[in-house]
């Protein structure tokens, strides 16, 4: 079973893209498995999303406690939450920061990848200014790191997730999908450009 935890904070769709991918990899024959969990209830709040997925039945019912991946969608919770905590040595850390994975501080033997998921909401109208939603970019930055989902069933399940501006949103995946690095070498490039 692969696991992965979203952190972000209320508002910026870390619910919704554990969602989106979890319907993404069950087009792909996964079985799939996401679910939230809150503190306090409010926008800016932190939150964690979980999302399992194995080719096996999932009979876990449970956070995410030792995950394979961990997806940041806010990096300033880098400094305030220990996002790394449980996570399985030569793991990933998936961020949103316009920062080169080499610039990243995170201790521990884990994979980094960055992709700033900020600019590419703001470039596309995606929440407001102060408030960028970056679930779809993180979305796409998600396929193009792990190699787990492809690019397609990630914008085949936007319309199911974000009704508004789908056309937007994709493309938001799309260029998340092209501008992720990871050792500070783009992973592919933007397809559809």
């Amino acid at each position: 079973m692969i696991s992965t935890r979203f952190h972000g904070r209320g508002g910026q769709g870390a619910v919704i893209a554990s969602k989106l991918l979890a319907s993404a990899l069950f087009r792909e024959g996964w079985q799939v498995q996401a679910f939230p969990s809150f503190g306090a209830e409010r926008t800016g709040a932190p939150v964690m999303a979980f999302l399992r997925c194995d080719h096996a039945r999932i009979n876990e019912h449970y956070q995410v406690y030792e995950p394979d991946f961990v997806v940041v969608l806010d990096p300033v919770l880098l400094g305030s939450v220990n996002v790394t905590a449980g996570l399985r040595e030569g793991g990933w850390v998936i961020v949103n920061t316009s920062r080169t994975p080499d610039e990243m501080a995170i201790d521990g033997a884990f994979k980094v990848a960055t992709c700033d998921g900020t600019a590419i909401a703001l470039e596309h109208g995606l929440g407001s200014r102060t408030t960028p939603i970056v679930n779809t970019a993180m979305a796409g930055a998600f396929a193009a790191a792990t190699g787990l989902v492809t690019l397609d069933a990630v914008l085949d399940t936007i319309p199911d997730y974000v009704p508004a501006n789908v056309a937007a949103n994709q493309q938001a995946a799309r260029d998340a999908f092209g501008r992720t690095l990871v050792g500070g070498m783009a992973l592919a490039a933007p397809p559809g450009r």
